[in-house]
């Protein structure tokens, strides 16, 4: 596969490897287009998805998998062709795993907005240029519509469970509420009701660095020798040190420097080098203008617009919903993952102890892979 080095984006023609698509919304004879939440339209949405196991006669084995912000379809399997990493959340599906695919049918797409096959900014509009600036707002509401269509073009009526972290669990909460009869559980990892103010401040600031970049163009970099990957790496800095934890980082690296380089006379901290190295990866991987829509999509998530407040909103939800928490994330601390239990009625909050941070819902592979089996039942 070929990333252009100023997206790191997919494009049609490169490698799909495991990847499948599908068109949807006015791609084909008799779809009618996207309608956003915050107004305006696609026509034309092609999503990319993987798929493990085999779906049953009944179509009632089928688990949707949900990415977080930097994730994408590959929730499992080595570096290979279209897939620079490997599965960002390996351990927890395959045979014999907590999600079990000698049980179920597991599908993870790559979510609207996004940059590894889906449609999102770095994709051909209807006139054959890039969308760049011109891609619209999307929601959290909206990448659940998209996904909501993939399932029934894969001829699932009804989720056994919708799976995930962060933003993914954002979307399967959204997908619990907007769509009670499909969905016979969810599993929420490390996410809220509502976008909290300190979570939109961090993505502005993040946003900033990759407009203040010279090289962004306003959004239209595409064509451009350079894209703004200076302002993406920067993002990708601010955002890690939100999804790791003060201890891990203090236990890590402390104030040492890197290596025999010398921080008196210009050499880097361990620790800055540790937050450069994951800014020059994000930038091979992931498109400046998904980062920026995606961010954005976070930022406006509140479940209870549209439904008179998150406690009205959660009252459609018929699902046996499964809520846990990292004990050590401060991105997404437990006391959100506390309010969503009381609203729901339960109460009950699993809590994964870990000293990662955020990240512990990627990292804590046994502690996590437990509370998802036993949701699945």
């Amino acid at each position: 596969m070929t990333y252009a080095p100023v997206t790191g984006a997919w494009r049609p023609g490169d490698d799909p490897g495991r990847r499948k698509f599908v068109s949807l919304f006015g791609r084909a004879p008799g779809q009618s287009p996207l309608e956003l939440e915050a107004g305006g339209r696609l026509n034309g949405v092609t999503v990319a998805y993987e798929t493990w196991g085999e779906l049953n006669a009944l179509s009632s084995n089928a688990i949707l998998v949900l990415h977080a912000l930097s994730g994408d379809s590959h929730v499992v399997g080595p570096v290979e062709p279209g897939h620079p990493s490997p599965g960002w959340w390996g351990p927890l599906v395959g045979p014999g795993a907590p999600i079990d695919t000698n049980r179920f049918f597991v599908v993870c797409p790559n979510v609207l907005g996004g940059c590894q096959g889906t449609t999102g900014p770095s994709s051909w509009a209807d006139d054959g240029i890039t969308y760049g600036s011109r891609f619209p707002v999307v929601t959290v509401k909206d990448q659940v519509a998209v996904e909501r269509a993939l399932a029934f073009a894969l001829g699932i009526d009804t989720w056994h469970a919708v799976v995930g972290g962060s933003m993914g669990g954002m979307r399967a909460l959204q997908w619990a509420v907007d769509f009670p009869t499909q969905v016979e559980r969810a599993v929420v990892l490390a996410t809220g009701v509502a976008a909290s103010a300190e979570q939109i401040a961090l993505c502005w600031l993040q946003e900033r660095a990759i407009h203040l970049d010279p090289n962004f163009r306003g959004g239209d970099y595409y064509d451009a020798p350079e894209g703004p990957t200076a302002g993406v790496a920067l993002a990708r800095g601010i955002g890690h040190v939100s999804y790791r934890s003060e201890t891990e980082l203090q236990q890590r690296f402390a104030n040492r420097a890197q290596d025999d380089e010398v921080p008196l006379r210009g050499g880097r901290y361990a620790v800055e080098s540790y937050l450069e190295h994951h800014g020059d990866k994000m930038i091979g991987r992931f498109d400046a203008n998904s980062y920026l829509v995606l961010s954005e999509s976070m930022n406006h998530y509140d479940l209870g617009r549209g439904y008179g407040g998150p406690r009205a909103a959660l009252s459609r939800v018929q699902a046996e919903v499964t809520v846990a928490g990292i004990s050590s994330d401060r991105l997404y601390p437990l006391r959100l993952q506390h309010e969503l239990a009381q609203l729901l009625g339960t109460g009950e909050v699993r809590i994964v102890e870990s000293g990662v941070g955020h990240d512990g819902f990627l990292v804590e592979h046994e502690a996590v892979g437990a509370i998802v089996a036993e949701a699945l039942g």
